[in-house]
């Protein structure tokens, strides 16, 4: 399907929100007070570029008619594996969608399915699903969040980040495993661990 610009996803993602919660289209002046705009010939506009990309679509010369012909994506995307043990390179493509939108309804968290044991200690295991904040959301990470830590070279891995200056300690909470300590510049921080899911058939 075609891209929305920034005011077609604004009016899009709040028609889906409406209808999902209402079952029922809201009224153009609904619509221009959630869009904060004076006029309803912007909210027009913005219909008819939906309607014509295919996003929405209604009944002519009847009100309240808009439906919704594509659903999101419910849930989280699963962007691949991360080690609690040795460095591996992660999936690159994402392979499902995990729907946990009951408990978060967050648009910059993502999950990643974790392999290896060194973060049994923090009750982390195999086969658990991290479910990580992006950094782009503008979370800042302090000593002792667990984040998923890329190394170049090496790959990306589950561990508690701590800092001293240009130095980091990436520290796994299984003592078979030695800390990882690397330049702070060779480190990059791809997500902080807010939770995790377990499913109760593994």
């Amino acid at each position: 399907m075609e891209s929305l610009t920034l005011a077609q996803k604004e009016l899009y993602d709040w028609l889906v929100e409406y209808i999902k919660s209402t079952q029922h289209a809201p009224s153009i002046r609904q619509m221009m007070k959630a869009m904060n705009l004076r006029s309803p010939a912007p909210v027009q506009s913005r219909l008819e570029r939906l309607r014509n990309k295919g996003y929405i679509d209604w009944t002519d010369g009847k009100a309240r008619t808009i439906r919704i012909l594509h659903q999101p994506e419910k849930g989280l995307s699963i962007a691949g594996e991360i080690a609690a043990g040795g460095l591996v390179e992660p999936f690159a493509e994402e392979r499902t969608r995990l729907d946990l939108s009951d408990l978060f309804a967050q648009s910059d968290c993502y999950v990643l399915r974790v392999v290896g044991d060194s973060m049994i200690e923090d009750l982390i295991n195999e086969g658990d699903y991290a479910i990580m904040r992006s950094l782009n959301s503008g979370s800042e990470v302090k000593n002792g969040d667990i984040v998923a830590a890329r190394v170049p070279g090496y790959g990306t891995t589950l561990k508690r980040f701590y800092q001293e200056h240009e130095k980091v300690t990436l520290k796994p909470a299984n003592q078979k495993y030695e800390p990882i300590k690397v330049e702070a510049n060779n480190v990059e921080i791809q997500g902080i661990l807010v939770g995790v899911w377990r499913s109760i058939t593994n």
